[in-house]
């Protein structure tokens, strides 16, 4: 059976984590709110959804379970796609690390929701500029610095975030950094010096065989800024 994949059709957004790790194992899944009748679908599910349902997209739909949240969704599909160590101590560690990228994933969304997301960015700008100073200063050298440590410490070698094998955490830092040269170009230059190795592996990850195709193809959405990671050049001051 396919895997089913539900998120908003517009937008990559969190359901791209979900995506990527799709794609790069070759597994077979839809991407249902993209087809025909697909989003009266997803939207039946999150209304009704059982005595489980989920809060927001993404979801995943493998066979009887019906799982949300990405680091939630991801723990899960890892070990099944390869993507993940075979010991608990591995799976844990990749976990916690896509728990990090989920943290740094809302601060990049509060550059330009920082009141409320009910309202526009328009009816926020100036808290949006000073949420952005702050964010392109501190925030975001600090994360990815973070993350170029685990990567200088990993034993199986600084290309990958855990042990010697591509894993999910690889895929999502990669989105991370491309989300965010999207977003701030200018920043991320200067912030980019500093973390070689976070830069590497983003340039490892872009060149596996059916990333590279997934890349390029349709089936990638391009940033917008109607998704977490939007260009406004104001915000770079």
């Amino acid at each position: 059976m396919s895997y089913e994949l539900y998120y908003w059709p517009s937008i990559q957004g969190r359901g791209e984590f979900i995506r990527l790790a799709l794609e790069t194992a070759g597994a077979d899944y839809v991407d249902v709110a993209r087809t025909e009748g697909g989003m009266p679908k997803m939207m039946t599910l999150m209304q009704g959804g059982g005595p489980r349902p989920p809060f927001a997209p993404p979801f995943l739909q493998d066979g009887p379970l019906l799982i949300a949240q990405v680091a939630n969704i991801l723990l899960h599909l890892g070990p099944k796609l390869g993507l993940a160590p075979s010991d608990e101590a591995g799976r844990l560690w990749t976990h916690q690390l896509q728990l990090t990228v989920a943290d740094l994933l809302v601060e990049v969304h509060d550059t330009h929701h920082p009141i409320a997301s009910g309202l526009y960015y328009e009816d926020q700008k100036p808290e949006s500029k000073r949420r952005a100073d702050d964010f392109l200063k501190s925030r975001a050298p600090k994360f990815l610095g973070w993350f170029e440590t685990v990567l200088s410490r990993n034993p199986g070698g600084s290309r990958h975030l855990v042990g010697g094998a591509l894993t999910y955490a690889d895929l999502s830092l990669f989105q991370m950094i491309e989300g965010l040269r999207y977003a701030f170009p200018r920043a991320m230059k200067r912030i980019e010096a500093d973390i070689p190795r976070v830069a590497a592996l983003r340039d490892s990850v872009a060149a596996l065989p059916k990333l590279k195709a997934y890349l390029a193809s349709p089936r990638r959405i391009p940033f917008n800024e109607q998704g977490i990671f939007r260009r406004y050049p104001e915000l770079e001051g």
